[in-house]
């Protein structure tokens, strides 16, 4: 079943829409969330950072060739958040609960052959709050539509899996010094079909398996097998699916993990062989393929156990991983290619080797990235089971939909060998046993393991803060064993977590502790061959979580919460100063989370990389603890020296690469150095302020006390006289001017592509301004061409009848619309707190810069991209746009 990209020309409308009623055309993804401004009376308030969703409805018209007539035609959708009404020449064909999960569409039925064809789509996220996050609205992944013959290849009908790899003689020395390479490996490959006639047929699948790129391999001689071929033949029975199981053994073949992301294509064909009843009948077979199918593949395996932990192909891996949701910064929720290959990329330069999809199934877009880049996945289904978490989100749909649900996507995804683990479910309500939970564990457990029995179950569990009966949260609250503030743990190791979640973890392969690395040596003596996952840690823990992660073979890794920032649950890693003695701080952490912030919070703060792209203090010392022999060197503002500050469980000290206090001179300072080395000294203008201890044994952290002079700062880490690394920050000068930099200056014109601009605000020597706070405008001109699209109701009615009907039912959409070769996606900062419209062209830099996003157009041009600044002028760059 081939596919055909559909993203282009669609029309969007706020509202029910309607037949006259189309709206201003719109390319897909689109989110238009992101286009609004923010609300301080927002139903969800923090936790969608202040956003608000409305019903919007997408128009689409086109035509379907006579010739189509007889096959099937099908819509396929990536993801539309949420509760999606498809309906095609009016006629209801689908409806789609589940903002995250793909789903496909059969609208034959629904079509008029020879000509033209609406199909509109209504979301409606305006249960609200229906999240604990930022979703976004509308169609914010692919769309893409196929016809196939009544004998096909079924949507995401390809199913491809490593069943052993053979590395020869020597096998562990030959894994250890070529982990890329291996004699030989056995390769099953299932694909479904279906047959729509009402007779049997009986049919040759062909699958070939290519390695991806193999000109290249080729080229450079690495002696590797670029394909192998083999075939099946089988009976599908009328009106039903029968299932090609094809094995292959594929000699010297390429294996992917996350250092070697070696692929390859499957590509499966079908041939009609004719009608069979009692004997075959060739003259009523289909002529030629009747359909062919592809997928990207990796060949690898996936283990865990107590002793060896997690192993990839037969080696142990840990997961250094980090949590991500779905947004992209500025972008919102949209999904396209370079938007999140730009993030993974982001994150596998800070060290991180897996990801966590929280707490939802990701796009195609990113488990591809994830694929090609070198990335583990952990790949969750949902947030709530049937007990809710937010009164309008999935929980009201579960009990109906949550079979389907997880069948789409996994199905959709099984073939990404970055995938290790699926998860059923993050902190659900139901984990001691509350709404059946016991039961549903297992057979969702069970039901994940009929699509997919090659890679780990999990489910990430966490504190009983939740989730109990009323007389056991009063037997709690009576022995002091457990608050019920958000993933509060008393860190008692009485057994009553153990007891109350047994049942619950019995079906897993791997169990998620989310906040519970107190638990890990506990668990490890009741539950000697449990294999454990921190699947959600404190960032300013992690140093202790880590030791633990490496000391504890039964412990495969960590997820700290988060790797990249996003929008809604909105300062949920904030920090407060407060004087000595306010009784505020008794309240501690829990009492400035993320529900507790006020308006006009948008970002939860509490990432190692912000939406613009930077890499925060907490990054930099998670790769020093990983590792890196780098210097990190931050400073607290003097304005808050003296003050007690109260940081938020997921957050981190307010400190920055800053050296700026104008005001401040001669006033105490907090500097703060992060160094894997035993020791550090830190200079001014270049005089020693002496010598501290750093390292492990020291948290990886030296805090200096000095006072605020201009010039330079400079740390130096240290082997015993020999300086391993250092890191300095210096005063910059005024705002003088503004530079921009794409990461790409040409761009492919499908309407998809991305560059990502930095803007930073520089002083006459051009050094970044750190505590530049500037008002800026951008503006995009672009190469234009007309673009013109006359819809079924003028080509019915004429001028004159469309009119009359205009008159009486409102508006037609205009038809009449440029193309462009590029438009500005998003421009904005990576501030916390901001009533920026990140669509809208205006922004206040932070911290001394700012970011564009330029999307390609559908047509070849020029594009010059213009941010602009009262007094300091204005800068210019040129992004081509290739057909």
């Amino acid at each position: 079943m081939k596919r055909e990209n559909w993203n282009r020309d669609w029309y969007f409308t706020k509202g029910q829409g309607g037949l006259m009623q189309d709206g201003r055309r719109v390319q897909l993804p689109h989110d238009y969330m992101i286009e609004s401004d923010v609300e301080e009376s927002a139903p969800a308030a923090a936790a969608m950072g202040y956003f608000t969703g409305t019903v919007g409805t997408y128009t689409k018209y086109f035509h379907v060739p006579e010739e189509w007539q007889g096959e099937r035609v099908w819509l396929h959708f990536d993801g539309v958040m949420m509760n999606a009404s498809v309906s095609v020449n009016g006629s209801l064909v689908k409806r789609h609960h589940y903002g995250y999960t793909p789903f496909s569409v059969d609208i034959t039925d629904a079509l008029y052959f020879g000509g033209d064809n609406r199909v509109t789509v209504t979301v409606n996220p305006s249960m609200q709050p229906n999240s604990r996050w930022y979703t976004g609205a509308g169609i914010y992944r692919r769309v893409e539509l196929s016809h196939v013959k009544p004998l096909h290849v079924e949507p995401d009908g390809i199913f491809a899996y490593t069943k052993r790899i053979d590395y020869g003689t020597g096998a562990e020395a030959g894994r250890q010094e070529r982990p890329d390479r291996a004699q030989s490996a056995n390769v099953m490959v299932e694909a479904t079909l279906r047959n729509h006639f009402t007779k049997d047929h009986q049919v040759r699948v062909r699958a070939a398996l290519i390695a991806d790129g193999q000109e290249e391999a080729a080229q450079e001689g690495h002696g590797v097998r670029a394909a192998i071929q083999r075939d099946a033949i089988l009976l599908v029975k009328a009106g039903s699916t029968a299932v090609a199981r094809i094995p292959m053994t594929v000699e010297r073949p390429l294996i992917w993990d996350a250092e070697h992301p070696n692929l390859y294509r499957v590509m499966v064909q079908l041939e009609d062989m004719g009608i069979f009843g009692v004997r075959l009948d060739r003259d009523g077979a289909l002529e030629g393929i009747c359909d062919e199918a592809e997928t990207i593949f990796g060949i690898r395996t996936v283990t865990a156990d107590a002793v060896h932990g997690l192993q990839v192909n037969g080696r142990t891996v840990k997961l250094k991983g980090g949590c991500i949701h779905h947004d992209n910064g500025l972008l919102g929720a949209v999904s396209l290619r370079d938007g999140e290959y730009r993030k993974l990329g982001l994150l596998k330069e800070a060290g991180f080797n897996a990801v966590r999809l929280a707490h939802n199934p990701g796009s195609r877009e990113l488990l591809e990235a994830c694929d090609r880049l070198g990335l583990y996945v952990f790949d969750e289904a949902f947030d709530a089971w049937g007990h809710s978490k937010q009164p309008g989100d999935y929980s009201q749909f579960f009990a109906r939909d949550w079979k389907e649900d997880m069948e789409s996507f996994i199905l959709r995804d099984r073939n990404h060998p970055s995938i290790l683990i699926w998860s059923t479910g993050n902190e659900v309500e139901e984990r001691g046993g509350m709404g059946n939970g016991y039961a549903l564990a297992e057979e969702l457990a069970a039901y994940v393991r009929s699509l997919d029995s090659t890679r780990l179950v999990a489910n990430g569990l966490c504190s009983m803060w939740s989730g109990l009966d009323d007389a056991s949260v009063l037997e709690q609250m009576a022995a002091k064993r457990q608050g019920n503030a958000q993933n509060e743990d008393s860190g008692e190791m009485d057994g009553a977590w153990e007891d109350r979640t047994e049942s619950f973890c019995n079906c897993l392969d791997v169990v998620g502790y989310n906040y519970m690395d107190s638990h890990y040596e506990y668990a490890g003596q009741r539950y000697p061959e449990r294999v454990i996952l921190g699947t959600e840690s404190f960032p300013n823990q992690f140093d202790k979580v880590w030791e633990l992660v490496e000391r504890l073979p039964y412990v495969i890794g960590d997820f700290t919460w988060t790797a990249v920032d996003y929008i809604g649950e909105a300062g949920i890693g904030k920090s407060k100063f407060f004087e000595q003695g306010d009784p505020e701080l008794a309240k501690g952490p829990w009492a400035i989370s993320s529900h507790a912030s006020e308006y006009p919070w948008r970002l939860a703060n509490d990432a190692d990389i912000t939406i613009g792209g930077t890499l925060t203090p907490q990054g930099v010392y998670r790769k020093i603890v990983w590792g890196s022999s780098q210097t990190g060197l931050y400073v607290q503002h003097p304005k808050y020296h003296g003050l007690e500050e109260v940081v938020s469980n997921w957050g981190w000290n307010q400190m920055t690469d800053c050296w700026n206090y104008e005001g401040y001179a001669g006033k105490p300072v907090k500097a703060y150095v992060y160094s894997a080395a035993k020791e550090v000294e830190l200079f001014l203008n270049g005089k020693s302020l002496g010598r501290t201890a750093a390292g492990k044994e020291n948290r990886f952290c030296a805090v200096f006390e000095t006072v605020y002079e201009p010039g330079v700062l400079r740390a130096v880490s240290l082997d015993g006289d020999r300086e391993v690394s250092g890191a300095e920050i210096a005063t910059a000068g005024e705002p003088a001017s503004i530079r921009l930099t794409a990461d790409k200056t040409r761009l492919k014109a499908d309407g998809e592509g991305l560059s990502y601009v930095a803007v930073e605000i520089l002083d006459e020597d051009g050094n970044v301004v750190k505590d530049g706070e500037i008002q800026l405008e951008a503006s995009l001109e672009a190469a234009r061409a007309q673009y013109h699209s006359l819809s079924p109701v003028r080509k019915i009615l004429g001028e004159e009848g469309t009119k009359e009907m205009v008159a009486a039912f409102g508006s037609e959409a205009e038809k009449e619309a440029p193309d462009s070769a590029a438009c500005l996606a998003g421009f904005g900062s990576d501030n916390p707190v901001t009533e920026d419209n990140y669509t809208a062209g205006k922004c206040r830099s932070y911290q001394g810069r700012a970011l564009a996003v330029v999307r390609a157009g559908q047509i070849a041009g020029k594009a010059l991209l213009r941010v602009a600044a009262p007094g300091l002028g204005e800068a210019s760059l040129e992004i081509a746009v290739e057909a």
